[in-house]
């Protein structure tokens, strides 16, 4: 998808890549057995290890190692039987040893792919440099005390996983589509919760500007953005602010920036360190990480099904591309659809899913996690539909009370006596009794007003509550009429 800035001087074109430092999900941290829960009180999950007190030896968590080797595979990359961790050397207060535990020159994941899907129904493939695992430090609080920083080192030794895209993306909504097909990836996985309000992905979002058909050149990095939307604004606010730099006849220099929302704006924070700043050696408290092809082949075979192949899936079942997009958007919706849909009408099934229930999820202010209607019980009201007991317009009711009382609809229609009348005998009297209370319509109607045809069907569903089957109704109606 061709997109550009226009300069005083001519077009400019966009390169990004991104960097996303996903949180693994795990219950201890990545070399100590501390817990890592979110939320829980300052420094009350912290270990001897994690606050680097002197002769305390890390151990690799294997589930975090197995975590990074299920998203390379979903990522389509290469896993890496051999690999290594390193330190990397510098200060932040709230990085206790002094250094990182990290993977520079011998990642465990390789260069994989990601298929993104464009608005205008385009996809683009955005290659993946690598995968390594690190550590995370602490945080520091500078809003707790007017003259004091505090230190909480509940994140510090928390495994993540920094994912490194190459510069593929060329525009705002690429990089906004990039980051959510990342994002749902990882959540089907279960590899990371993707929470980015809670810190679990975060995003450094490098960003060049240059004339078409020229190589690259300076990038900036904007540094720890928190939400898809505030990850396209800053591509595009420092896009910006490099075209006027450079339309000014200065230099873009390498540097380290952050994003103001509030103000649509990136501002410099450091210069931009290289990796012999950070002086990488092999951590000598680690031995190379290596791994059996059989234990790879192991998680492979364990893997759930993806959203590309889930949405191919729902295609095939019937539903256009767009139903099946919405319905693979979260893991939890196509759950809930693939309850629903089991056995039953896959299009009847996905209109109720995305019609219905998500109105029900807004207006109710909850969420497909914990749905206003159980997926069970909207498949029972489906199959009410399918053998007669409801119509189309009983069966609105009978959902909006599921959602008021939360109970099966079987029960409702019991209770409420919603069940539709199929008594073809029983319908044909109700109707003769709208003919005879409406006898000068009736003469109008076979005076050639056949308009009137509607208003007869009308009056006799009105006359039954609703409970008429429309189409023994119709029937009825034609027949007496004639």
């Amino acid at each position: 998808m061709s997109f550009t800035l226009e300069g005083p001087s001519g077009p400019w074109e966009i390169v990004v890549g991104l960097e996303v430092h996903a949180q693994v999900t795990s219950e201890a941290k990545l070399f100590s057995g501390a817990a890592t829960a979110f939320g829980a009180a300052p420094n009350s999950q912290v270990s001897f290890v994690d606050a680097g007190f002197p002769g305390m030896l890390p151990v690799i968590n294997g589930e975090c190692v197995a975590q990074a080797v299920r998203t390379g595979l979903g990522l389509r990359a290469q896993i890496n039987l051999w690999s290594r961790f390193d330190r990397k050397n510098y200060f932040y207060a709230d990085l206790p040893q002094g250094y990182q535990i990290s993977q520079y020159a011998h990642p465990i994941v390789g260069e994989g792919r990601i298929e993104i899907e464009l608005q205008d129904g385009s996809t683009k493939t955005i290659g993946i440099t690598r995968l390594h695992l690190e550590q995370d430090a602490g945080k520091s609080l500078h809003d707790q005390h007017p003259s004091k920083s505090y230190i909480d080192l509940n994140r510090s030794g928390v495994a993540l996983m920094e994912i490194v895209s190459e510069p593929d993306m060329r525009s705002p909504e690429e990089a906004g589509a990039y980051l959510t097909k990342l994002r749902q990836i990882l959540r089907y996985l279960g590899t990371c919760d993707g929470n980015m309000d809670e810190g679990s992905l975060r995003a450094d979002v490098n960003v060049s500007v240059r004339r078409p058909g020229e190589g690259y050149r300076t990038r900036c990095e904007v540094k720890n953005v928190n939400s898809i939307r505030f990850v396209m604004q800053a591509v595009e606010a420092e896009a910006r602010r490099q075209i006027e730099v450079w339309e000014a006849g200065g230099t873009v220099e390498q540097e380290t920036r952050l994003f103001e929302p509030a103000r649509g704006i990136t501002r410099s924070m450091r210069s931009k360190e290289d990796a012999h700043d950070y002086r990488y050696f092999p951590d000598p408290d680690l031995p190379p990480l290596v791994l059996e092809a059989s234990w790879v082949e192991q998680l492979k075979a364990g893997l759930p099904e993806l959203p590309d192949a889930r949405r191919a899936r729902y295609v095939a079942m019937g539903l256009s591309p767009y139903d099946a997009h919405v319905l693979t958007l979260e893991k939890e919706t196509a759950a809930y659809f693939e309850t629903v849909a089991q056995g039953r009408d896959a299009k009847i099934a996905a209109n109720w899913v995305m019609g219905d229930l998500f109105a029900a999820i807004n207006r109710t202010r909850t969420s497909i996690a914990a749905p206003p209607v159980k997926a069970e019980y909207l498949g029972m009201l489906l199959d009410l539909m399918q053998d007669g007991t409801l119509s189309g317009k009983l069966a609105k009711e009978v959902f909006e009370a599921m959602v008021e009382t939360g109970t099966s609809p079987g029960a409702i229609v019991e209770e409420r006596g919603l069940r539709q009348v199929t008594d073809a005998g029983a319908i044909e009297r109700i109707v003769a009794g709208v003919l005879e209370a409406n006898a000068g319509k009736v003469a109008e109607y076979r005076s050639g007003k056949e308009k009137l045809f509607g208003f007869f069907v009308g009056q006799t569903m009105k006359a039954m509550q609703g409970k008429g089957n429309p189409a023994l109704v119709n029937e009825a109606v034609k027949k007496l009429l004639g």
